[in-house]
């Protein structure tokens, strides 16, 4: 048992007046919040404290976390691991309840009673392997837009209209940015036939479908293979033929398909399986529908997501609007390069440009990295509001030609200091190059024609951000490249 200090006031508001020889061992139950389609998300606690260590398990309605942490005075931190940034879950003992902060939400859990533990999810065995026919979609990487890195849970119908309209008035709509699409928090609940519906945010998904078709564009949608998505909301465990069957109806034309929720379920063994399960029922739902594999790179995706009918997968984790995530997340995809091509790609996760913790110059970066590894490009900033610079670098015609290049082919590295130099072919027999400076200060950059695989003339060459031709004299162009920064050529 501990001794606590009499009174502590915490930021979360509370005021907290600990008991002698109070723990936080035990089962505990409270309410986060009521969610956007009116199920209440209810966080079960199962405590072990001993000494300053507290572990445990922490469940709620979509994942399960085994979590360890320390309690100073009545306040703990529990991770669940040792990655975590911060805790999955932070709280006060005060009395007789835990006063908790999970995902921003603050809220009261008191010592459960019998019953108030979630029931064990049914578990459904996963089919023989086999390959799924190609659906013949996604000849060259799928460009677009995905609310998540912006929007995220705040997501509507309203948005989603309104960045429709402006990727058709700003351009980016004839550059090839097509697929407008909705990720996580859109999901309502199953109607007594197992129906899944949408929300309260989104009263009409049919009509909204209608509506982005009208604009010349195609809708995306979201869901997991688990019984819940990464947020929470219902997936599409135990229902695949019947919701592929539902995005069909809606008009839908891509699904993210994302593992988050299934780890309640499966182990990594089950992964191909499931994905396969899901690309069984897009093929029978009778639309033609994209179908992308959110499994973060986790079980060599690349040497078999096509087999499952994939058009794109994971092979990184999340992104974030940071240099050092945006370099960590394209160093990923160098070993997966052999298997890129037309109608199946390698995705380094979604577009940071635009939302506003890089620099311009980083921003030209993370577009000419993605464009050369032959990467999807979903846009996840704001459309309605970008400046003229980042609807540039969203929309140079030029980068974004390399990137959709019908060879399919993906960009290698090699590394000279503190810079990197990639190489990607080109289906008219040039190649693009991306020299980036991945150090702090400008430095000069020069680039050998003899290492392009050109020899030592150079038919012509274009800066692709300058937007001019440069000349290569004796098989060399030298140029100087900021922190940070990029030089693109295409070589012929």
């Amino acid at each position: 048992m501990m001794l606590f200090s009499s009174i502590v006031f915490f930021a979360s508001g509370w005021l907290v007046s600990p008991v002698l020889g109070q723990t936080v061992s035990g089962k505990w139950v409270g309410t986060q919040r009521v969610m956007d389609n009116g199920e209440t998300n209810r966080v079960f606690l199962d405590l072990q404290q001993t000494g300053t260590e507290v572990t445990g398990t922490v469940t709620t309605i979509g994942h399960i976390y085994e979590v360890k942490g320390t309690i100073t005075g009545s306040h703990f931190e529990l991770f669940s691991s040792p990655k975590d940034a911060k805790p999955r879950v932070a709280g006060d003992l005060a009395g007789n309840e835990l006063h908790l902060t999970r995902a921003d939400d603050h809220f009261i859990a008191i010592p459960a009673k019998p019953g108030d533990e979630y029931p064990p999810f049914l578990h459904i065995n996963q089919p023989a392997l086999h390959d799924v026919p190609s659906n013949g979609l996604a000849n060259s990487p799928p460009m677009g837009w995905n609310s998540w890195n912006l929007f995220q849970g705040r997501i509507d119908d309203k948005t989603v209209r309104e960045v429709a309209d402006a990727m058709v008035t700003s351009g980016m709509r004839d550059a090839g940015y097509v697929y407008v699409n909705i990720d996580d928090t859109w999901q309502g609940v199953r109607d007594a036939q197992g129906n899944l519906r949408s929300n309260k945010k989104f009263p009409d998904m049919k009509a909204l479908a209608d509506y982005i078709h009208s604009k010349g564009l195609k809708i995306g949608i979201y869901s997991s293979p688990g019984p819940r998505t990464c947020a929470e909301y219902p997936g599409s465990y135990g229902h695949e033929e019947q919701d592929a069957k539902t995005f069909a109806a809606w008009g839908v034309d891509y699904l993210k398909y994302d593992w988050c929720g299934a780890r309640m379920i499966y182990t990594h063994d089950a992964l191909q399986a499931v994905y396969q399960k899901m690309g069984d029922a897009l093929l029978k739902s009778g639309r033609p529908i994209v179908y992308s594999l959110c499994e973060y790179g986790s079980g060599n995706v690349e040497l078999w997501g096509a087999n499952v009918g994939g058009n794109l997968w994971r092979t990184t984790g999340d992104i974030s609007d940071t240099w050092t995530s945006m370099i960590a997340n394209i160093e990923k995809q160098v070993p997966t390069a052999p298997y890129a091509g037309p109608g199946h790609w390698n995705d380094p996760d979604m577009l940071e440009i635009g939302n506003g913790h890089m620099t311009d110059e980083e921003y030209k970066t993370h577009m000419s990295l993605w464009a050369l590894t032959a990467a999807p490009l979903l846009a996840g900033n704001d459309i309605r509001s970008m400046t003229p610079a980042i609807r540039d670098i969203l929309m140079n015609r030029e980068v974004l030609s390399v990137d959709q290049d019908p060879l399919g082919k993906q960009a290698s590295p090699v590394k000279n200091g503190d810079l990197e130099i990639w190489v990607k072919p080109l289906a008219d027999h040039s190649v693009a190059v991306g020299v980036v400076n991945m150090g702090d200060a400008e430095t000069s950059a020069i680039v050998k024609a003899s290492d392009l695989g050109l020899g030592t003339k150079v038919k012509s060459a274009r800066d692709l951000w300058r937007h001019s031709s440069v000349v290569f004299r004796d098989g060399l162009y030298t140029a100087n490249i900021p922190a940070h920064g990029v030089l693109m050529l295409r070589v012929n």
